[in-house]
């Protein structure tokens, strides 16, 4: 009974530590200030998120190069997963964008612009089981934000033909 007792103290003491696990974070501190500044800019936000999406592509494409290693393959790997959470956050953002009417066309054509050469380097990428996952995850969520960006874009363009007096606006208010 002691041994349970002193077992289910140590489990119940442990679990705590769990929740502590370092989380990876896609951005550095610098890029989530960069981010909450522009908080109150819809366009100017997906612009960030693009310009960093573009930094996290160019880091997977150079380590694309380097010879086969297993510190390689794990830089791959956390690259890849940086990689399709900072698409997902991006597309998050998009919708709530999209949801107030927020005129984010510019950036949009930017981001329509980056998303083929991105998904290009992702195909391209030669899979290895170490990090073959993360990169089909990054490729559907590149796949994902690519139609979400055309979609929205076109979108946009048919709401502002519409709504000429609305142009530049970062939320619709309600009539």
């Amino acid at each position: 009974m002691r041994c349970f007792s002193a077992v289910l103290v140590c489990l119940l003491l442990s679990a705590p530590l769990l929740g502590q696990k370092e989380k990876r974070e896609p951005l550095t501190e610098a890029q989530i200030e960069q981010i909450r500044e522009a908080g109150i800019d819809p366009d100017e936000r997906v612009y960030l998120y693009t310009k960093f999406l573009n930094e996290h592509a160019d880091v997977i494409k150079g380590l694309t190069n380097r010879a086969k290693s297993a510190a390689r393959a794990r830089r791959l790997d956390e690259e890849l997963q940086d990689f399709s959470a900072l698409m997902d956050e991006l597309g998050s953002n998009l919708d709530v964008y999209s949801d107030r009417h927020a005129d984010i066309r510019k950036s949009l054509k930017q981001l329509t612009e980056a998303t083929p050469r991105w998904l290009g380097n992702l195909r391209a990428l030669a899979g290895e089981p170490e990090f073959d996952l993360a990169r089909k995850e990054a490729i559907e969520s590149g796949e994902d934000l690519a139609d979400q960006a055309k979609r929205l874009l076109t979108e946009q363009t048919d709401y502002f033909n519409l709504h000429k007096d609305e142009k530049g606006q970062d939320r619709a208010e309600p009539k």
